[in-house]
Parts: structure tokens; C-alpha cells; sequence
């Protein structure tokens, strides 16, 4: 017995220490991965992932309980998760995780929003209505940023004893951010003008940040699937000068986006793009994926003129 008492003892300390660690809900999968990267420490749970809707999403049992434990609730706000997370923090009963509260953050409340609907009247005809503008925030680096600092700082709140350490962390990504910004930018270049159509208001801040121009949307309202009629519509309007794709995010049914690419013909290509982070695990998984993004748009956009076409003959 005394030889297992150091063995019980130290056992103990590992619960108690497990049993106090930092826990971190995050509602999409972008968030997560900012708080694994500024909080390596903390236990994080995700409750979507890239294949799911963040509009439409069980409150299953496992989220509630998760969201129980959690110190720290990362989600985007604006009315994205309005349809789940009310119910999730009335029935997980945690009150640091209530709106108000220091352990509720909400991304949009961190950035300038496009596209706002002030006048928009929620129904169940109306579609996805977010008064406050597009929720899809996560799109532009630059806005991620910027909630990537605020994450920091609730972090530096919650628990100050890891606060010099997380703002360590927080200042490499910073770092290293600014200069990906500038190294996407500059290959974004022939982005710019590239006309696309797509389904849902999902990549808008993608393509406001990289100047590619949004020729159609695939929905007859925001979050109302696309209809035969709307889509023949598009196909009378565009046929004439066709998009260089059709976009539809990985999480969405693709037959109304493949029809559509299909019968503007071999101009056209038919793109699937992530609308967040494949494995939020990763350390990479921020970087990877806007890397994935500017290549599958490059992939479409028109060659540039070769320098020995743009060189005029010489005279004989």
C-alpha cells in the first residue's frame, strides 16, 4: 500500500490538472484552428466541420455537453448559428458561455461587415437573413486577422496564466500572416476581373479581397435552393458571355451548379471550394486552405499573354 500511494498521489494531480485545463468550444472549424494555434494547451472542440451547413446544425447532445465544459465559446455570430447555438447554451446551462459574458466571443462583433440587411424581415420564405451583414467573415485574411488578435486578448483574460505565451504566439502568427497576405496578393494578380457565379453569398469577402467579379448567384434568395426556373434564367442571362466557373462550396448539393456549368459549355469550369479549414487540427490548416483557394481560382482564370505575344514582329 505505501508503494501505491506516490503512484494514487500523482495520479490525482494528473485529474486535477486535466480537470482544470483551458476548454474551448468553437462553432466552425476556422476558429478552432485559430485557438489550437494560440492555445496549444487548451482542449478545443469543433461543432461543424467543412462538409456542414454552419446555418443548419443539430444541437445534438455531445455539442451540449461540450459546451458545458467550455471556459472559452469561439463562434462567428451575425445570425449565422442562429438556428442551433440558442438552444445549445440554454440547455448546456453554462454561464460563462452566455452572450454578455466574457467567455462568449463572437467574431463578427470584431470586424466591419459587408452587405448589412437592416430591413430584413426573418420568415419562413425569406432564406438566410443576417441584418447585420455576411457572416462568411472568415473569407478575407485580413478580417481573420483581426479577430485572430481578439481571440489573443480574450484568451490573455481567461487564462493569465498562459497570457505571456499566448501573446508570443499570437505576435509569430501575426507575423507570419502579413507576410502570406502579401505573397497571395501579389499571385492574385490574375484574379482580378475573373468572372465567376455562384451558389450562395458564401465566398463574397474572397472575392471582394481578390477583385473577381460575382456575375450570378445560383439561389432566387440567400439559403433557398436554386429552382429550375431561376437557373434557366441565369443560363439565358450568361449564355452570351459565360463565367469563367461555377462555385458552390464543398458543404453544398453540387447538381444545380454541375447543370449549370454543363450547359454554359467547356468555357466554363465546375469548382467545389472549402468555405473553411479540411482538418482544424493542423497546424497549417489556415495557410493550407487559402493556399487551396488561390490555386483552384488560378486554375480557371485566363492565361496571361506570353511575352513573346505581346513583343510586335519586326519589319522585314
Amino acid at each position: 500500500m505505501k508503494r501505491l500511494r506516490p503512484l494514487i498521489a500523482a495520479a490525482a494531480l494528473c485529474l486535477a490538472g486535466s480537470a482544470q485545463a483551458l476548454t474551448i468550444f468553437a462553432c466552425e472549424p476556422e476558429w478552432a484552428a485559430l485557438a489550437r494555434t494560440l492555445a496549444p494547451h487548451a482542449q478545443v472542440r469543433s461543432a461543424t466541420h467543412a462538409r456542414q451547413d454552419p446555418h443548419h446544425i443539430e444541437a445534438r447532445p455531445s455539442l451540449i455537453a461540450a459546451l458545458r465544459r467550455a471556459d472559452l465559446a469561439i463562434c462567428t455570430g451575425a445570425a449565422l448559428e442562429s438556428g442551433w447555438l440558442p438552444m445549445l447554451q440554454q440547455r448546456a446551462g453554462n454561464a460563462k458561455v452566455q452572450d454578455g459574458e466574457l467567455g462568449m466571443l463572437y467574431a463578427a462583433d470584431e470586424v466591419s461587415l459587408i452587405d448589412p440587411q437592416p430591413h430584413a424581415t426573418p420568415g419562413p420564405f425569406a432564406g438566410d437573413v443576417h441584418p447585420e451583414g455576411n457572416p462568411h467573415l472568415q473569407l478575407d485574411p485580413h478580417r481573420l486577422r483581426s479577430v485572430a488578435q481578439a481571440i489573443a486578448a480574450r484568451l490573455g483574460h481567461i487564462d493569465p496564466g498562459h497570457r505571456d505565451d499566448i501573446q508570443r504566439r499570437w505576435q509569430a502568427f501575426d507575423a507570419d500572416w502579413q507576410q502570406r497576405i502579401r505573397a497571395w496578393e501579389e499571385r492574385a494578380r490574375p484574379l482580378r476581373g475573373l468572372r465567376v457565379a455562384t451558389q450562395h453569398s458564401t465566398f463574397d469577402y474572397l472575392w471582394r479581397w481578390l477583385g473577381v467579379d460575382n456575375v450570378a448567384d445560383l439561389e432566387p434568395q440567400p439559403g433557398m435552393p436554386p429552382t429550375p426556373g431561376h437557373l434557366q434564367g441565369l443560363l439565358n442571362r450568361t449564355r452570351a458571355q459565360p463565367p469563367r466557373a461555377v462555385v458552390a462550396a464543398t458543404y453544398q448539393d453540387p447538381q444545380s451548379a454541375q447543370w449549370l456549368a454543363s450547359q454554359l459549355g467547356s468555357a466554363t469550369r465546375l469548382l467545389h471550394l472549402p468555405a473553411t479549414v479540411a482538418d482544424d487540427a493542423n497546424a497549417s490548416a489556415l495557410a493550407t486552405w487559402f493556399d487551396s483557394l488561390l490555386n483552384a481560382l488560378l486554375a480557371v482564370a485566363p492565361a496571361a499573354p506570353s511575352a513573346q505575344a505581346q513583343t510586335p514582329p519586326t519589319q522585314p
